[in-house]
């Protein structure tokens, strides 16, 4: 089964743009779990524009799923992690600016950088994911450097889809099979939504989790949070003619 774990960035930085706490991220999150998500991702950053660090302290009693927190692996970063003992650690290579995640790691480049930070973490009993773009020799390298996962940065996908479906899953499914082959667990976020991800799960059914935040809040402006996390957990099931 393909995991739905959301996002709750956006609903930080709803919270942060009127300060107080409406709304609730805690109950944003407990919600979202009563409502089927299989996990909760947040994305810290150091200039605290969404989620907080307090925010993440506050989560960790409250994620009884799955707990992912996505980052930069600076040594700020890797403290928190190692206070939290989050389920996952999703290290992706944002400048401390960046307004979202757009490009993997090149795993041959920083091969020993990363390898000493996965290798740090599993030893702390964290499962580690590194992000990346659909290249099957960068997963090639991150299987190199010996973490649990990888996830697919879905964002070109997302936006070749609309014009050709088939062309856009092309280079996800084979780098998505190379990391099959090899072991490695295969994670993917960024952009996709109820219109594309269901073509993306029944192409690559080992999908180990999804990773969604901006689009599912914005449907549950429309829909209702409860109706949006089913929607998406709707888009996560083989046809019955499939099994």
């Amino acid at each position: 089964m393909t995991k739905l774990s959301v996002n709750i960035n956006k609903i930080a930085t709803l919270r942060n743009s009127r300060g107080g706490n409406l709304p609730d991220v805690l109950q944003v999150a407990i919600d979202c779990q009563a409502f089927g998500a299989d996990g909760i991702t947040v994305h810290p950053r150091p200039d605290e524009r969404h989620i907080r660090r307090s925010d993440v302290f506050d989560l960790q009693a409250k994620v009884y799923t799955e707990f992912n927190i996505e980052g930069n692996p600076t040594p700020e970063f890797i403290s928190l992690i190692k206070q939290v003992r989050p389920t996952q650690v999703t290290m992706v290579p944002d400048a401390h600016d960046a307004i979202t995640s757009d490009a993997g790691w090149d795993t041959i480049a920083h091969k020993d950088f990363l390898t000493e930070i996965v290798s740090d973490l599993q030893a702390f009993g964290i499962r580690t994911s590194i992000f990346v773009n659909a290249d099957p020799r960068m997963v090639e390298g991150a299987s190199a450097i010996g973490t649990d996962r990888i996830e697919l940065y879905t964002g070109p996908y997302a936006e070749a889809y609309v014009k050709n479906r088939e062309e856009a899953l092309a280079p996800f499914l084979e780098a998505a099979s190379v990391a099959k082959k090899l072991g490695l667990g295969v994670n993917a976020g960024h952009d996709l939504n109820l219109d594309n991800l269901h073509y993306l799960y029944v192409n690559i059914p080992w999908l180990k989790e999804v990773s969604i935040g901006h689009a599912l809040v914005s449907d549950a402006l429309y829909m209702g949070l409860e109706k949006t996390v089913k929607a998406y957990k709707n888009c996560l099931k083989m046809p019955e003619n499939q099994g």
